[in-house]
């Protein structure tokens, strides 16, 4: 079936959560479902290193990860495939601005009164690079791990950049009114996907995530 729109292009720091149309959801969900499922049996069952490389390298080489879009973003976190994409969108947003992922990552972490630090597991000292390899490792321990396990994971890196965005607004308004405000944006995006993170994380658990 042909499309009207163009194959969208990401813009992952500005605005990481937008949501590609469909021309039949229901048919859409169906191949989100099968092909999210088929690509975890994949890659479990065969347990092949490079495999699990390539499928991880998705998120910050080549285009493959707008495929994976147009496939699962629109899914819910009831869903395999809405938890995925989420965990692969972290990492695309990391992959458009590793320097500014890790600031957040620094500030979040300083203000945080939660073992979350911990839990996300950042390499120190936190920097471009090691925040990148830190969702790598969660991204390949969904894929070869404990789902679950990397959800909560995912969760916690979620809300240290909430608040690492938070705080940081919080330094640019006298300076940057917009600014400001786009932090504020991403810092309750942030916590929204930890929210759903770990709502996927208990339904995988419970045996319920489709």
């Amino acid at each position: 079936m042909t499309r009207d729109h163009q194959r969208p292009v990401l813009q992952p720091t500005a605005d990481f959560d937008w949501i590609i149309g469909s021309d039949e959801p229901g048919a859409s969900h169906r191949i989100a479902q099968q092909t999210s499922w088929a690509l975890l049996d994949r890659v479990r069952t065969g347990a092949d290193p490079s495999v699990v490389e390539r499928v991880v390298g998705l998120a910050s080489t080549g285009p493959g990860i707008d495929d994976i879009a147009e496939l699962w973003a629109r899914e819910g976190t009831h869903s395999l495939a809405g938890v995925l994409w989420r965990l692969y969108l972290l990492r695309r947003v990391v992959a458009g601005d590793a320097e500014g992922s890790a600031d957040l990552f620094r500030r979040g972490s300083a203000a945080a009164l939660t073992i979350d630090p911990v839990v996300a597991g950042a390499a120190e000292p936190v920097t471009p690079v090691s925040i990148g390899e830190l969702c790598d490792t969660i991204l390949r321990g969904a894929f070869v791990g404990d789902l679950g396990a990397a959800l909560d994971r995912a969760a916690s890196y979620c809300r240290i950049m909430a608040l690492g965005a938070a705080d940081l607004a919080d330094t640019r308004d006298v300076h940057d009114d917009a600014h400001a405000q786009q932090l504020t944006t991403r810092a309750l995006r942030y916590s929204t996907m930890a929210q759903e993170l770990h709502a996927g994380a208990r339904r995988w658990r419970d045996g319920s995530l489709a």
